[in-house]
């Protein structure tokens, strides 16, 4: 398993349509496609408060290659994209990511939801 961490910093004040986007539309399509998610988190203390940081679960690099391919194509979230930069213009300043590999301990002492 490995986790796709991605960082998206955000025009100021456009947040919360980003968020907007992900729970109205792009998580319907993800789970649609087999996309697993694994958290999404906001900037509480840190460089940007106009981040959300996200993570991915892979099986490994080639499932996320096929099943990214099939996201940023697929006709559904082309229209949905095209509609969301029309009615609300740039909302992503920019975005990276990073591949990680969990270690063997990585789990130690992280509350589980109940």
């Amino acid at each position: 398993m490995i986790y796709e961490m991605r960082v998206y910093r955000c025009v100021p004040g456009k947040l919360p349509v980003l968020l907007r986007r992900f729970e109205d539309t792009t998580l319907n399509i993800w789970d649609r496609l087999g996309i697993r998610t694994a958290g999404f988190f906001t900037t509480v203390v840190g460089e940007s408060n106009h981040d959300l940081t996200y993570f991915l679960a892979w099986e490994s690099l080639e499932e996320r290659e096929r099943k990214w391919g099939a996201f940023a194509t697929d006709p559904e979230w082309v229209a949905a994209r095209a509609a969301h930069q029309e009615a609300h213009g740039e909302v992503v300043a920019n975005i990276s990511n990073s591949f990680l590999a969990p270690t063997a301990f990585s789990s130690r002492g992280v509350p589980h939801p109940a």
